[in-house]
């Protein structure tokens, strides 16, 4: 899977030359036509692969009512048109004689043009967004992951696969081998692997690939999570993304590096400044700190988000920016010249990665339009300052839960602005129909705590 690019005519039709040399070499006889709904969740409808030039024409239809968050009843006939980019075909199915494959995916309306309802094409828009201002989107999210044993059902347990920790080798680290297949075939799909190890807490995992536009890191996030999820269930374990699964350990998060790039060089590298950093580079941290809460519930996106984003557990919950402390909510990481960019590192990686991706960058990009100033980096240990302290240097503290967070959406301008009328619409019924469902559930711990005292 490349980088997704904008190609001229002659290079799709000589992309799909390719890819039907691809299916015939390989004996794909089945495509999968994958997209996400407004959560993120990949959705997808199998065809064979003889009907491959109705598929690159956008003929395949779905009803949109039943995908969450997109269309009413009375207007759900909705297309999928492919982005031959991301054509892949699926290691995991390779016989002989015999493979699938599978395309992401835009959704459009039966008129061909691009339903607003699709988190790819929300993304799309941002891209847009920034190409007006002449920048290019770079990304590279970094996404953890813990593995749990299933049962003999395959559902998932409570039970951590391993107790290994941080960087450790086998026979502590037991998720090697399993980490080594999903590497396999995420570099037999396209992907460029830099390091895979285990992570800080029993159980957790990471993998990191190379970054991307905008749009294709978006793809890759959503792809590596299928495929990581896929590879585990081989193994008999339930791999999970959700932020908190384990009380009393780190969880997991997705820091987002982000970057933006002019005439081919890197808009956030200045060798004359001190922390060689440029202008544009300190509005579009400045953006990302004014905005930061309001979009803290695209980034954040769980009742179980929250748990993570608390002291002691390396999560960032305090609104900062430092050239180099990992307390703070962004950093920057010690590279520069073409690889100096900004890492946003309270995103987890429930989030909808074209969602996230767009707000992250049209927050960064309101910061450079609207010519904000950066406050003074903050490089002592945030997490062990007193409250008096943090209130020295100004710093405030992101939303304690998800119906904080809502709240913060709602009043915000941002969310509306990027995700547009539709998407923001559903996106905030559906969470606050999640919040109002979390509130007024009674929970283990009340019983535990209250039933027998009370």
């Amino acid at each position: 899977m490349s980088n997704i690019v904008i190609s001229p005519a002659n290079d799709q039709t000589a992309m799909l030359e390719q890819i039907k040399e691809t299916i015939k070499q390989k004996h794909v006889e089945l495509l999968h036509l994958q997209f996400v709904d407004i959560e993120g969740i990949l959705k997808h409808v199998t065809v064979t692969a003889e009907q491959l030039d109705d598929v690159v024409e956008g003929k395949m239809m779905f009803d949109g009512s039943s995908i969450k968050g997109f269309s009413p009843i009375n207007q759900s006939d909705l297309y999928l048109l492919p982005d031959l980019n991301t054509f892949a075909v699926l290691p995991w199915t390779v016989e002989e004689g015999y493979a699938e494959a599978r395309f992401l995916c835009s959704v459009i309306n039966p008129d061909g043009t691009l339903f607003e309802g699709d988190p790819r094409n929300v993304l799309k828009k941002t891209i847009e967004r920034a190409a007006e201002k002449g920048f290019t989107i770079s990304v590279g999210p970094e996404l953890e992951f813990f593995l749990f044993k299933a049962d003999e059902n395959g559902n998932p347990t409570t039970e951590l696969h391993d107790n290994g920790g941080y960087f450790e080798p086998s026979p502590k680290d037991l998720g090697e081998r399993v980490r080594l297949e999903i590497y396999r075939a995420l570099k037999a799909m396209g992907f460029t692997i830099e390091a895979s190890h285990h992570e800080v807490a029993e159980g957790q995992h990471e993998i990191n690939f190379k970054y991307a536009d905008a749009l294709g890191a978006a793809d890759n996030a959503t792809t590596y999570k299928w495929v990581v999820k896929t590879i585990a269930n081989k193994y008999g374990l339930h791999a999970t993304f959700m932020p908190k699964p384990v009380f009393g350990i780190n969880g997991s998060g997705m820091h987002v590096n982000m970057s933006l790039f002019k005439d081919g060089e890197n808009a956030f590298f200045d060798p004359s400044d001190e922390n060689q950093l440029s202008e544009a580079a300190y509005q579009f941290i400045a953006g990302l700190l004014a905005h930061v809460k309001s979009f803290a519930a695209v980034t954040n996106p769980l009742v179980n988000s929250y748990k993570r984003l608390v002291p002691g557990y390396e999560a960032p919950c305090y609104i900062a920016w430092s050239a180099s402390n990992r307390s703070a909510l962004i950093r920057i990481p010690a590279k520069r010249g073409m690889a100096t960019r900004v890492e946003l590192r309270c995103p987890d990686p429930s989030a909808n990665p074209y969602l996230a991706f767009a707000i992250i960058a049209a927050a960064g990009l309101d910061g450079i339009e609207k010519g904000l100033q950066v406050p003074a980096p903050i490089d002592e240990d945030i997490f062990h300052m007193t409250e008096e302290r943090r209130a020295e240097f100004g710093i405030e503290n992101l939303p304690a839960s998800l119906g904080a967070a809502i709240q913060e959406f709602e009043n915000g301008t941002i969310g509306r602005k990027t995700l547009g009328d539709h998407v923001f619409g559903e996106y905030v019924a559906m969470k606050k129909a999640e919040w109002d469902s979390y509130r007024t559930a009674v929970h283990a711990w009340e019983i535990e705590q209250y039933q027998a005292k009370f």
